[in-house]
């Protein structure tokens, strides 16, 4: 702003849109007798494109804009979805609709068949279990990272289908 702007020319925009290219001295001389400050809008362009106006609330409209393309980009997260060995159909249909209910968020669904104790020694149908859930839902998603085992956990990741 002001004295800061070290290019000989700059494209000085007014508030009714028009532009001019203006020497430096000039624009910073109107800035002045208006009482206001010389902004530098974009310094890449050539010229430098400058306005005149407050420099507080120029920072303030730019902190506001900044905040609202942040609010806009939400973070898809990874949702776990965990259930046992010995589950039953009606809780792992319910599962499946809690997974796409995040699919439709556009959120990554772990799923991790966790065994316990003697179950670690029929882990062939931990994994049948797991493929089926996998495949029960593969209209609404594609696999991110296929079944692996983690600890006493077979898990695997599937992630939105792309739209």
């Amino acid at each position: 702003m002001n004295a800061q702007i070290i290019a000989p020319q700059v494209l000085l925009i007014n508030d009714e849109g028009g532009a001019e290219t203006i020497p430096i001295a000039e624009a910073i001389a109107r800035a002045q007798a208006l009482e206001a400050d010389l902004i530098e809008v974009s310094p890449k362009a050539n010229p430098p494109v400058v306005k005149i106006g407050d420099f507080g609330h120029f920072l303030y409209q730019m902190q506001k804009k900044e905040k609202k393309q942040k609010s806009h980009s939400k973070q898809s997260e990874t949702k776990m979805l965990r259930f046992g060995f010995r589950t039953e159909k009606h809780d792992l249909d319910r599962l499946l609709e809690r997974a796409r209910e995040f699919l439709a968020e556009r959120h990554m669904v772990k799923f991790a068949v966790r065994l316990r104790g003697r179950e670690l020694t029929n882990k062939d149908y931990a994994v049948q279990k797991l493929k089926n859930m996998i495949k029960d839902i593969a209209d609404a998603s594609e696999v991110e990272q296929d079944i692996k085992m983690q600890g006493n956990q077979f898990i695997a990741v599937v992630r939105p289908k792309a739209r």
